[in-house]
């Protein structure tokens, strides 16, 4: 066996094993998932599932279903919005929610560094960073909604309930 498929399965071997020190994304998120022992599972895709659209055909619902991660800045402070796929996020009432002079959407280098995942697949927990998660009323039209599991090929599916439990986040109308 030459080197680099030596290291390939070495590497392979490390990522599957549960608190090595390697974990590929989907075990990462779904080992903090099992931490809450509520039966969330992840649902992983060979198609992509990088926007609401994409996401709500692989899975055959509504784009509302959806539930898209966004990261904020307000007033360069990072702050994890989840919001139904069919809403746009209304800065002037995430600005008067946080006190923040200005609110802009942050650019992707900074959506890898504070949460840990490529724009397509950000997921609302396990973040590199502790920052706020806002969770946007709009989601509760629906009794499940699907969020992306930290890759632009998966998704989980939540309950309202448990999604606030995961995020940590709180309710606030922002649509």
């Amino acid at each position: 066996m030459n080197p680099v498929n030596m290291f390939t399965v070495f590497r392979n071997e490390l990522q599957s094993k549960r608190g090595g020190l390697f974990l590929n994304v989907i075990e990462k998120v779904q080992l903090y998932l099992d931490q809450y022992n509520i039966g969330l599972k992840i649902i992983e895709f060979e198609e992509s599932t990088s926007t609401c659209e994409l996401a709500a055909a692989a899975l055959g619902v509504e784009v509302g279903q959806i539930a898209k991660t966004l990261l904020f800045l307000a007033d360069e402070n990072p702050v994890l919005v989840v919001a139904s796929g069919d809403n746009k996020i209304k800065s002037g009432k995430l600005k008067r929610l946080l006190g923040a002079s200005r609110v802009r959407m942050a650019d992707p280098d900074t959506v890898q560094r504070v949460t840990g995942y490529t724009v397509g697949g950000v997921c609302p927990l396990a973040l590199a960073e502790d920052i706020p998660v806002l969770l946007d009323d709009s989601m509760y039209r629906f009794p499940v909604v699907y969020a992306a599991a930290g890759t632009p090929h998966s998704a989980l599916p939540v309950t309202m309930e448990q999604l606030e439990i995961v995020t940590g986040g709180k309710w606030a109308d922002l649509v």
